[in-house]
């Protein structure tokens, strides 16, 4: 994301005094306004985050320059069409690979008109794509959900002064002209730490706290699941920061209980489902997950992936087309096991590890990197003892 904003012009720098306390890393953005980005000289790269892919071209497709957009052979294996459509409803002039429907994407930049959007899926990424878009838009700019997902970009957007309302799953949006500069304090991902509160529900003997962690009622759909199992999960000190709610969390030992996953859950914890079918597998009784067929666009078809690999530690899992069955065994073996490239599976997998009897080795151990740097030096400090 820094790479692609640099290459738009942007102002960003590593703040040597950050004046937000107890900050690991503070960057500084001196903003120039809505129109103050400039045309790229070189290709933009998103590398494996298709999250930066779809907002990135959001921001694209409303700028009076020529850009191209690309990512790594993941992310150009992933379905673009879902931004492509409505932001070509909007004005936008976006062409593709594959029939328009993947990366690289070139994008000629115009001005664009709101237009209300009944969005196919319940996606963050292609909702944050069209409200980033829809505040260079004349007129107003609708979307109706079908089922709530992350809202971190409409919080920031209205913590910033701009026009955005929302009522039960239809946001509306006018635009408002440049947006006003605030401080932003990024808690601890939700999605990281829940490798951590699974490693401790299913451990026979664990207590591990994760400290600021963002409890954003639409990311806790892992936290609601490992509960519903019997996870002894307890939030501790909240508050809000920038907007955002943040907690500390306490995971310990559990004898955890097999649940069914689906509907209107799925989109808010889609991407913690390897993990949680993780801890599946220490529960009694069968899990079924379902209406998670997303999970076959990802980084790789997580569905495949995850039933693979853990059918590897000596887990009995089954492959369904929107999701798994999962019968609780209460225990796994070390095994050889392979990340297909995917983050979220490499940790898994490295949680699996850290659980099973025996000796693992996992291929493509460093796809942890992605969005996780300091994953494996972690697990070793928490195979070294007491760890909070």
């Amino acid at each position: 994301m820094l790479r692609c904003l640099r290459g738009l012009g942007a102002d960003i720098s590593r703040h040597v005094n950050c004046p937000i306390s107890n900050a690991d890393e503070c960057f500084k953005i001196i903003g120039q306004g809505l129109h103050g980005l400039t045309e790229p000289v070189n290709v933009l790269n998103a590398g494996n985050s298709g999250t930066t892919m779809r907002l990135v071209s959001g921001l694209l497709a409303a700028q009076p320059f020529f850009s191209v957009i690309t990512g790594d052979k993941s992310l150009r294996s992933r379905p673009m069409d879902r931004i492509i459509k409505p932001l070509e409803k909007m004005g936008a002039r976006i062409h593709g690979r594959h029939d328009n429907t993947r990366a690289p994407l070139s994008i000629s930049g115009r001005r664009l008109t709101g237009i209300e959007y009944t969005m196919p899926v319940a996606s963050a990424q292609l909702k944050s794509s069209i409200i980033i878009a829809g505040l260079y838009a004349d007129g107003e700019t609708i979307l109706h959900q079908p089922a709530q997902s992350r809202d971190h970009t409409e919080r920031m957007l209205e913590d910033m002064g701009a026009s955005l309302s929302e009522k039960e799953l239809t946001i509306k949006l006018n635009p408002t002209g440049d947006l006003r500069s605030v401080d932003v304090r990024v808690p601890t991902d939700t999605s990281s730490a829940a490798y951590w509160l699974v490693a401790a529900i299913c451990h026979p003997s664990a207590k591990i706290t994760v400290l600021n962690v963002g409890i954003n009622p639409t990311r806790t759909g892992v936290i609601d699941a490992l509960q519903s199992m019997g996870g002894q999960l307890t939030i501790l000190n909240r508050r809000f920061e920038g907007g955002e709610e943040v907690a500390d969390i306490m995971a310990e030992s559990s004898n955890l209980k097999a649940i069914e996953i689906s509907g209107a859950l799925v989109p808010r914890l889609i991407d913690e489902i390897p993990v949680i079918s993780l801890a599946a597998c220490f529960a009694h009784g069968t899990t079924i997950i379902r209406d998670a067929a997303e999970l076959r666009v990802k980084e790789s078809d997580r569905i495949k992936a995850t039933v693979t690999e853990l059918s590897r530690f000596g887990g009995n899992l089954k492959e369904l087309k929107d999701g798994m069955e999962i019968k609780g065994t209460g225990m796994l073996s070390g095994a050889s096991g392979w990340s297909h490239g995917d983050h979220r599976l490499a940790m898994t997998l490295g949680v699996a590890g850290l659980l099973a009897n025996g000796e693992t080795e996992i291929a493509g151990s460093e796809s942890a990197g992605v969005s996780y740097p300091t994953f494996w030096n972690d697990i070793q400090l928490l195979m070294k003892g007491p760890s909070v």
